[in-house]
């Protein structure tokens, strides 16, 4: 198979995707805010990737230019989150429901 790269200036074919399903994730405003403290937050605590991701975030609110590999990274980001809040909630559920409950 033959090299395929994209041309300078060329955003990657999925980051409008990216942009547009992160926007969906992040209308509800609640949901943005929980978003941002905790980037903000872990940002506080030098963890440069929500440094990154905040930043970005904020370029994206602002409607300023945003490089597609930013806009993935913050959509990636957002996918694993959700995975992981779902799990917890799972987890929670469980645990509240008496699910293997001796008691």
């Amino acid at each position: 198979m033959a090299e395929v790269s994209l041309e300078e200036g060329e955003p990657h074919p999925m980051a409008f995707d990216a942009r547009d399903w992160v926007a969906k994730k992040l209308a509800e405003p609640k949901v943005l805010f929980l978003v941002q403290e905790s980037l903000a937050s872990s940002a506080l605590a030098d963890n440069r990737a929500a440094t990154i991701m905040g930043s970005t975030l904020e370029r994206l609110i602002k409607s300023e230019p945003v490089s597609d590999r930013y806009v993935l990274g913050l959509a990636w980001f957002l996918k694993k989150l959700a995975a992981a809040a779902k799990e917890d909630l799972r987890s929670k559920e469980k645990f509240l429901g008496g699910e293997n409950d001796d008691t």
